[in-house]
């Protein structure tokens, strides 16, 4: 006799062992016919898995997250068969599920084209059509080396042949294709019915440069087909805000090879950061923190006692003068720490706010490289908070509440918050580790708010909260962090004199709102697709004059505007106003004003909003007072 109990608490029971589709098709026709996999004791299996003891279980369908991922998996094999069907002398590697999708690498004679990827899709949905069953079996690993060497199908004999010896394999066919898989996999190719190919690249086997360059063959596979053509219109519309190709085309930065991953900011660009920073600048005034600088450059040996040179040196820019080794800091809490450590501190001094604008600099692989969104050099709004135990609850909670207050600002109001817990490398005691997570379990449950908790991902010196902000398109975005850290301060001999006259070292609160202004204004550009917000646009107003009768105007108006803190153009060239009217409104301008006879002759302008938006003729009071709505509004 054997039980399973189902999601909903109830329990089935049958004389004999049961497959997952036997009790599917137990509760219900329609549900059989849905069934994609099984999950049983919490582990995604087949529908053909034999149910053999009393088990938890619950049916999968393409309603459920485990269910998605079966069928990318599913549909990367698919991928796989059909290459194998359509150029038998390829050779398949490994295809695993991605975000979104899924992707397999092949090694063949020659490289695959955009028609050869049309053909294997064709024939993907071709094969799909035919609901092949895919059946599972299990052979020793030896056999299994065996077999796929009488294929000829080597580089699945060299995987195979690093699993130890005493090991079984599981391998998955579907008609006439067999690979290498633990599973699991669709009943059938038929539950295959919605993917799509997406793009060729080269990757290297096994990672390591010195091998064969592979082709990776990348494709994205949905449940629901209008689930896919959601995903394929945001990707468009991605690709219309990609921050680089508006950084182009909007004279905001540029990159160049003699300075890879450090970015040229035009002065366009540059008037976008100051915002940035200059707002920022004010949150740190305001919440009681004090702008400090360190040095860009430190000896090697401070480093050796933060533990980064030994762990982190491959990554720091370093350099050589009179015999000594200095490195680019690569993170600015070292600093501060120094500066914290120049004076005599008291209990009754803490807690204790420093923020720097601290540029660092991190040596990315070259391959990493994304625009402004992962460089070499960037600048935070970094702080750190140092501060007795027992003020931890509320500084982070005064924190939250700061960081809500900016995204807002930016136009964010979607934001998750997850916890992030101490990883299986960590320095300190669980006592500590214990006392430190739930001071910030604490300080989130004051600030209201529900959180996601992430087992293993926090610093290997302290837990920290992440706060990941959805654009406008839905992606999320991992920007500000408070991490609680007991170890720095005490490696750097950070103290303070506490009540009972004691020497006490302070815990140290590192946090950041926005994080790399460089990667966040890259957030902003595509958020916004490069159309700012009239407080955030480097250029507010744009002048145009219809002919060199109104230029004297026009340039006293700009000059009026500048002085009132607009962020003002004039363009008095002799050109066709229709050409001029066009070519600033691709430039995402808030505002463009035109100026003809009647205009300057009434002191007015016409005024035309972003997108065209024709707003008639208005006195310069009645345009001061609007833009200066718009600015303070920030919308």
């Amino acid at each position: 006799m054997v039980s399973v109990r189902l999601p909903d608490g109830s329990v089935r029971q049958f004389d004999a062992p049961v497959t997952v589709a036997q009790v599917a098709s137990n509760i219900s026709t329609s549900l059989a016919k849905a069934a994609l996999a099984g999950k049983v004791d919490g582990k995604v299996v087949d529908t053909s898995f034999l149910i053999e003891k009393d088990s938890d279980i619950a049916i999968i369908t393409d309603k459920d997250a485990d269910g998605l991922d079966v069928i990318r998996h599913s549909t990367a094999h698919l991928l796989a068969y059909a290459v194998k069907e359509l150029y038998p002398d390829a050779q398949v590697t490994i295809g695993p599920v991605i975000e979104n999708g899924f992707y397999y690498d092949f090694s063949y004679k020659r490289p695959f084209t955009p028609e050869d990827l049309a053909a294997i899709e064709k024939k993907m949905q071709e094969l799909a059509k035919k609901d092949e069953q895919v059946t599972r079996k299990v052979l020793p690993r030896d056999e299994a080396v065996a077999y796929f060497k009488s294929i000829n199908e080597h580089y699945k004999a060299e995987i195979i042949a690093s699993i130890p010896s005493n090991e079984d394999v599981s391998l998955y066919t579907e008609g006439s294709f067999t690979d290498l898989c633990r599973g699991p996999h669709v009943p059938s190719t038929g539950k295959l019915k919605v993917f799509k190919l997406m793009k060729l690249a080269g990757a290297y086997w096994r990672g390591d440069s010195k091998n064969e360059m592979l082709q990776r063959v990348y494709g994205t596979a949905w449940a629901k087909k209008e689930d896919q053509e959601q995903y394929l219109h945001m990707l468009e519309e991605a690709e219309k805000r990609d921050h680089r190709k508006l950084g182009k085309q909007l004279d905001l930065f540029h990159f160049q090879d003699e300075a890879p991953g450090l970015i040229f900011w035009h002065p366009k660009g540059w008037a976008i950061w100051q915002q940035v920073e200059q707002h920022m600048r004010e949150k740190y005034r305001v919440n009681g923190y004090q702008e400090v600088k360190a040095p860009q450059i430190l000896d090697h040996t401070l480093w050796e006692k933060t533990g980064h040179w030994g762990n982190y040196r491959e990554n720091m820019f370093t350099t050589d003068s009179e015999s000594r080794t200095y490195a680019l800091k690569p993170m600015n809490c070292p600093g501060h720490i120094q500066i914290y450590n120049a004076g005599l501190h008291s209990y009754r001094d803490l807690p204790l706010r420093f923020g720097e604008f601290g540029q660092c600099h991190r040596n990315e692989p070259s391959g990493a490289l994304h625009g402004v969104m992962r460089v070499r050099g960037f600048t935070q709004d970094d702080g750190h908070i140092f501060c007795t135990e027992a003020q931890i609850e509320a500084e982070v909670t005064a924190f939250h509440g700061q960081a809500m207050e900016v995204y807002k600002e930016f136009g964010f109001s979607n934001i998750d918050v997850k916890l992030a817990l101490r990883p299986d490398n960590r320095i300190g005691t669980d006592e500590v580790w214990d006392a430190a997570e739930e001071a910030l379990r604490s300080a989130l449950r004051a600030c209201g708010v529900e959180w996601t908790e992430l087992p293993g991902e926090g610093a290997f010196y302290g837990p920290k909260i992440e706060y990941h902000l959805k654009d406008s398109l839905g992606r999320p975005w991992q920007v500000g962090t408070m991490q609680v850290d007991f170890f720095m301060p005490e490696r750097l001999g950070a103290e303070y004199v506490d009540v009972d006259n004691t020497r006490k070292t302070p815990v140290m609160l590192h946090r950041a709102i926005v994080g790399s202004l460089e990667r966040f204004i890259g957030i902003l550009i595509e958020n916004y697709a490069g159309a700012m917000p009239m407080w955030l646009a480097p250029v507010q107003v744009s002048i145009l004059n219809i002919s060199d009768a109104q230029a004297e105007y026009a340039t006293e108006l700009a000059a009026k505007l500048r002085k009132l803190g607009f962020r003002v153009q004039a363009d008095l060239r002799n050109e066709k106003i229709t050409y001029k009217i066009r070519e600033h409104s691709v430039q995402k301008l808030p505002y463009i004003l035109v100026i003809g006879d009647k205009e300057r002759d009434a002191n007015t302008v016409a005024v035309r909003a972003r997108g065209n938006v024709d707003l008639g003729v208005m006195s310069i009071d009645a345009l001061v007072e609007r833009l200066q709505q718009d600015v303070a509004a920030k919308a």
